[in-house]
């Protein structure tokens, strides 16, 4: 699955060379092709699984990260270690990819949609459907600007962005447990802002 690169990764002992991922990037920034393929053979499973994640479809989802995989290839150079860790960086450039691909489809789908329903009338309980939806969502936003900022970061990468704890942590610098902490405060926060029932 995947495969850009040849694994040649044997040193001259025939041991596997084993780096850091930010050792590994700066070395694929001056255009080392074995660092690329060490690299890739470290990080392609939790860079699939984000993109499978937030795609569900398997094929789009391997093409998606074959994108971001070469993204890395062209791009190692502009990675600074001083602003956070590899993985942080990758599975960052891996959520926005991702995302773009579903903006992409659903707006392709909304324009398909739109062509094939421009001819009709909406019927009445549709509209009250759409009203009722974005009232829902003009609630949800309006709930989460109540949110601290630190809680709010928190919420929009664990539920909207689809990370998991520990990606949160490393996205945000700070201890897995801090982000249980504001997750958990945020959506106690949304709960009573929405008048849901515990």
């Amino acid at each position: 699955m995947l495969a850009l690169v040849p694994r040649d990764l044997e040193g001259v002992d025939g041991s596997a060379a084993l780096s850091s991922n930010e050792e590994l990037l700066q070395r694929v920034a001056t255009g080392d092709r074995s660092a690329f393929a060490e690299l890739y053979d470290g990080t392609a499973p939790r860079v699939f699984g984000l993109v499978k994640r937030l795609l569900r479809d398997h094929a789009q989802s391997e093409e998606v990260t074959q994108e971001i995989f070469l993204e890395i290839w062209q791009t190692a150079a502009r990675y600074d270690p001083n602003k956070g860790g590899a993985m942080a960086w990758m599975l960052t450039m891996t959520h926005r990819r991702a995302v773009d691909r579903v903006r992409a489809s659903q707006a392709s789908r909304d324009r398909d949609v739109r062509i094939g329903i421009r001819d009709h009338a909406a019927a009445f309980d549709s509209v009250v459907e759409n009203v009722e939806v974005l009232i829902e969502s003009e609630r949800v936003k309006a709930a989460m600007m109540r949110l601290t900022e630190l809680q709010r970061q928190a919420v929009q990468l664990a539920y909207f962005g689809g990370y998991s704890h520990r990606e949160v942590s490393a996205m945000l610098s700070v201890p897995i447990g801090t982000v249980k902490t504001r997750l958990r405060d945020g959506m106690i926060r949304l709960r009573d802002e929405l008048g849901v029932g515990s």
